[in-house]
């Protein structure tokens, strides 16, 4: 039985900063023996910093769904389909060193955009950010790399983001050198394949991701007519239509990622776990639809906010 904090490998413990951190590392070491990790150490260390709130110019992380666990599974997932990609290339370049240490450290940062600053006065909430969550997060990334002697990647790190968002599209996004390119590609793909991957990614959806969705600005906008428009009346609305929204991600890993996800199969040595997990959730979603009832959704998230953080207004969970 896979445990609800671990990985699509009940392995490896999704909550625990040290657990990835090292997954993430053994990987490195297993392709590049004799490189230096410590941008990637540096990065774990300063990712934690800031979720929990101990950085000068930032508060702890808000956002329930977006949180440490969600980063850390993405992360991992990044460094899986890097070592996949790097094991099964046969006439494309390698990544090597350095461009492995910049995905892991896109993959840290990609939803830093989601903080608040302890100087901002306008947003209550970190989820209020979520249209504009990715620039933010870029932002921060051109300025951060520097520190870590990956300064020279900082202004094609903040574009590389855009691949996890849906400000952008895909083919708008500059970057030319086909190698970094896939590499934006392995990112947004592991964006998608951990979070809905993860065992409680349904009850996530409804009790932490449409709150989030309400505050950003998702669930209903204002048209210039002055009709609002509902994409998602409730938390059990938004599990009703995940797997319409899964085709639409399928379609996404596909043609506008080109299929990056194959690389956890080659990491994996034939399976594809993360591809696994995905349609099983989708499955039940189907059935939890069918059947009307959101209360077959019985699973308990991991909490990895730091105590006293509200995520948001309470009225906001009713389902």
């Amino acid at each position: 039985m896979r445990r609800n904090d671990h990985d699509v490998t009940d392995r490896v413990r999704t909550t625990d900063l040290a657990a990835v951190r090292a997954a993430v590392r053994a990987l490195f070491f297993g392709l590049y023996e004799d490189a230096s990790a410590r941008p990637i150490a540096r990065a774990f260390r300063e990712i934690d910093r800031l979720y929990r709130g101990e950085h000068p110019g930032y508060c702890a992380c808000d956002t329930q769904y977006h949180d440490l666990q969600h980063v850390l599974d993405v992360t991992l997932a990044m460094a899986r389909l890097m070592d996949g990609y790097e094991r099964s290339r046969v006439d494309t370049a390698a990544l090597g060193p350095e461009l492995f240490q910049l995905g892991v450290v896109a993959a840290l940062f990609h939803d830093v955009g989601y903080l608040r600053r302890r100087a901002d006065r306008r947003h209550r909430y970190g989820a209020e950010y979520t249209l504009v969550h990715v620039s933010r997060g870029g932002e921060f990334l051109r300025r951060y790399l520097a520190r870590l002697g990956l300064g020279r990647h900082a202004a094609i790190a903040a574009e590389l983001l855009h691949f996890t968002g849906y400000e952008r599209a895909v083919a708008t996004l500059r970057v030319p050198d086909p190698l970094l390119r896939h590499v934006g590609h392995m990112l947004g793909t592991a964006d998608i394949i951990a979070q809905m991957s993860d065992r409680c990614y349904l009850e996530k959806c409804r009790d932490r991701l449409y709150p989030e969705f309400v505050l950003g600005g998702v669930a209903r906008r204002m048209l210039p007519s002055g009709r609002t428009q509902i994409a998602f009346r409730s938390g059990e609305d938004l599990v009703r239509k995940t797997p319409r929204f899964f085709r639409g991600a399928a379609k996404r890993l596909e043609v506008e990622l080109e299929g990056a996800y194959e690389y956890a199969r080659e990491h994996f040595g034939g399976q594809n776990l993360y591809l696994d997990e995905m349609q099983k959730n989708v499955r039940f979603a189907s059935v939890v639809a069918q059947a009307r009832d959101g209360e077959l959704l019985r699973r308990t998230p991991p909490d990895t906010l730091e105590p006293g953080v509200e995520p948001y207004p309470k009225e906001l969970a009713l389902r």
